[in-house]
Formats: structure tokens, sequence, C-alpha cells
């Protein structure tokens, strides 16, 4: 039987992935934000520089670990520093740390084309690591590293303020949450960085290493798209409220001035 217009319109396609249906929706008790028990609002370091580039300055000359002796250079972020999603990576990469952008190599590229599923470009969406230096032989960062660079990836989240941040790999994931759960554990879920909204799905190294974990990626995209656009409409609403209300209030005024004169 043909399938409909309607119907082959839900079968999405990203690119470099199978194709796969929408996700059906999650329960209430897995899209319930998540608080860890030590919560805290989004707060600038007041001992941090209070702007991106002054912060980018001070890191490119950071010596708080030993990764400053193998470096090439500190890889800060890329991408729109207003931007309404923020992307956190694990570390950089010997791409990452050749060229000093974030996620350039074949995950970078990769994960360009997961943006472009979701109608997101590059440019759109803020770009960083947990750490700034990219690790010997690109392996996990060790708790002292994380803990000496966390300071500076809090410092980039407060200055972007996003609607929505994405975990990308089971590290980022972890430093960000304070926890040590599975990646299979927090996918599906919505947690809360510090009062923002915080999905995790996989690293884009780790699917081009796992092919079948492409599905599930997918489903998260969808789920960051639909997030994005839902917080966009709940904006659109607001702000057009907003301006309701001020036309309201200005009518008196200008009928008392029309009646003065």
């Amino acid at each position: 039987m043909a399938q409909s217009a309607d119907a082959a319109s839900e079968v999405l396609t990203l690119p470099g992935f199978e194709r796969a249906a929408p996700p059906e929706p999650l329960p209430a008790a897995a899209t319930r934000p998540f608080v860890p028990p030590t919560v805290q609002a989004v707060t600038l370091h007041a001992h941090l520089p209070q702007d991106l580039p002054t912060l980018r300055d001070l890191i490119r000359d950071c010596r708080l670990c030993t990764l400053c002796k193998t470096r090439t250079q500190t890889v800060f972020a890329d991408g729109k520093p207003t931007a309404r999603l923020l992307l956190v990576g694990e570390a950089p990469g010997r791409d990452e740390d050749l060229q000093g952008l974030p996620f350039v190599g074949r995950a970078g590229q990769l994960l360009n084309k997961m943006l472009a599923a979701i109608n997101l470009a590059r440019e759109d969406v803020y770009i960083c690591n947990v750490l700034k230096c990219r690790p010997p032989d690109n392996r996990t960062p060790m708790p002292d590293e994380v803990e000496r660079c966390s300071p500076y990836l809090e410092q980039q989240i407060a200055l972007v303020k996003p609607v929505l941040i994405g975990a990308l790999g089971l590290s980022a994931a972890q430093a960000l949450l304070k926890t040590k759960a599975s990646m299979a554990s927090m996918r599906g879920r919505r947690f809360e960085y510090r009062g923002i909204p915080l999905i995790a799905t996989y690293h884009p190294a780790a699917l081009l290493r796992n092919p079948g974990l492409k599905r599930d990626a997918w489903v998260d995209l969808q789920a960051i798209r639909d997030f994005l656009r839902d917080a966009g409409a709940r904006e659109a609403g607001a702000a057009a409220d907003g301006a309701a209300e001020g036309q309201a209030a200005a009518a008196p005024a200008d009928s008392a001035a029309r009646s003065a004169s």
C-alpha cells in the first residue's frame, strides 16, 4: 500500500544515520527534570573574567594541571556566544589540539551533520569541552583535571546563558551532573544543570566507533529539537502577552491625552 504524504514525512533521515521513526512519547517519570542534591543557580565566578574573550585569554595561559606541558594549545570554544543550545564534549582530540577549535575532526564533521538534521548550523550553537587541553593519547580526563578545569566551563555556561545544554558523551554528562551514572541510565531523561535543562547523548566519536548507537542518538537529537521548538514557542507567547499588556496600559493614557487636546 502506498504510504501517505503525512506518514512519509514522519520518517526522518539523519545524514550518516539509519532511517528512524520519531520516538514514542516518554512516560511522565522519564521527562521529569532531575535536580542533583547540590543544585545551585548559575552564577558567575567573581574571580574569573566576566566576558568570554577575556576568559579565553586567561585560559590560553592556564597552568593549573599537568596537561599544560603536553598540549599544543588550549581549546576554548566555537560558535555563537548567545546561543540557545550549548554543547559540551569531553576534551580536545588531536585535531582540536592542533587547530585550537572543538570538534573539527571526523567527530566534528559528524556533529555538523547531526545539527543540520535538526535544522541547526554549527554557527547557531555554542560548543566547548569539559577540559580545555588535550589529554595524552586522548585518554579519559582524570578527576583532578576535571575539578581544576570545571570553573572555566561553569563561567562559560553562566556567560552564554543557554536555554538548553547538550552533554555529548559520558564524561561530559558525569562532570556536569556530578554523578557516576551510566549513559544508558541517563539517556531518554531530562536533567538540570543549575536550573538549566540538560539532555545527555552519545559523543559523535562513540557513534563513529559503534554505529549501532546512532538510532538512540537520533532519538536524543529529536528531543533537543523539540525542546528548543517548544521553548521558542513559549518565549514568543510571553513576548506577545507582554506587548499586549503594554498596549492595554498605554490606551488610557492616549485617550486622556486626546481628551485634553
